[in-house]
């Protein structure tokens, strides 16, 4: 999936953990409540995409960091 355009896509609880999903184009994706545990969001254009409740653990975001989020 790395690189795909993905935009204004519906991913609402989509399974996306341990995905490369480096450079993809997500902007104004519904993810809402999606697993992306582990997934590679490097580069990825996250605007005004719909992250709420979704489990970003151990996720690599678009500026390198890892995120926390939904982890126990």
């Amino acid at each position: 999936l790395a690189s795909s355009d993905l935009s204004n896509t519906y991913l609402y609880r989509t399974k996306l953990s341990y995905a490369d999903l480096q450079n993809a184009n997500l902007s104004g994706a519904n993810l809402t409540e999606a697993n992306l545990i582990g997934a590679n969001l490097t580069g990825a254009n996250l605007t005004g995409a719909n992250l709420t409740g979704a489990n970003l653990c151990n996720a690599t975001m678009p500026d390198g960091t890892v995120s926390q989020q939904g982890c126990p």
